[in-house]
């Protein structure tokens, strides 16, 4: 009964981390806000155990900041710290895909495709969420392909501070439609086995991120104000 209870536990604060998580990638949890556990509790239909189990768990992936005498924050980037996430998330990206690219098995190739299929479905129905949801799967996909354990826990953790800013890049049409055709070469350069092509067109993209981030930045429309039932 204990295990089952255990069990039950863990999948509970599971549950509410991936929601958790969507909020502050949705932008829904404003980036340097506090997270107020009372709110979040009754928004999230939860007692405040699995939610603070949760809440740990964000914050080893990097989204939430846990500070002395302030609690739970939301992780909110300087212009510096975008520059330099993404500059290493290039270079991650890049070893990774061109490890992909040659490594990747057909099964893998048809999962990624079939991702892919799924993302142009939800971007045609201008479904955001969605969309970022597979993105995101698309891209743990190519880093699985890569065959590399330690890469692919050190994208993960450069990635996760910065999840927030890459949604909001394809709020804006054009370079959502941009993202999309990236998307459409990565797929062609892993059928290719096309290890240069990949690695190109995971940079290229990369820096597009980058640099619609910094726009937004500068632009201050980059950060939303509050929690949004």
């Amino acid at each position: 009964m204990a295990e089952i209870i255990e069990i039950s536990r863990l999948a509970l604060h599971d549950q509410v981390g991936e929601r958790l998580r969507k909020l502050l990638v949705e932008g829904r949890i404003a980036p340097g806000a506090k997270l107020n556990e009372r709110e979040l509790a009754e928004l999230l239909g939860v007692s405040r155990t699995p939610l603070r189990e949760a809440i740990k768990l964000l914050a080893a992936e990097g989204l939430v900041d846990l500070l002395p005498n302030r609690g739970a924050i939301a992780v909110k980037l300087t212009e510096a710290d975008v520059l330099d996430s993404f500059e290493l998330l290039a270079g991650l990206e890049a070893m990774s895909g061109e490890f992909a690219a040659e490594r990747i098995s057909d099964a893998e190739i048809t999962q990624v495709r079939a991702l892919h299929f799924e993302m142009l479905a939800s971007f045609t129905r201008r479904d955001l969420s969605n969309y970022y949801r597979l993105n995101a799967e698309i891209h743990s996909a190519i880093n699985q392909a890569a065959r590399n354990p330690l890469l692919t826990a050190t994208y993960r953790r450069i990635n996760a501070r910065v999840q927030a800013l890459r949604f909001r890049t394809n709020q804006n049409e054009a370079k959502w439609v941009r993202a999309m055709q990236e998307h459409e070469l990565m797929v062609q350069a892993l059928v290719a086995h096309d290890a240069p092509a990949m690695r190109k067109v995971l940079v290229e993209h990369l820096i597009n991120k980058r640099d619609t981030v910094i726009d937004l930045l500068r632009a201050g429309q980059i950060y939303p104000q509050r929690i949004q039932a």
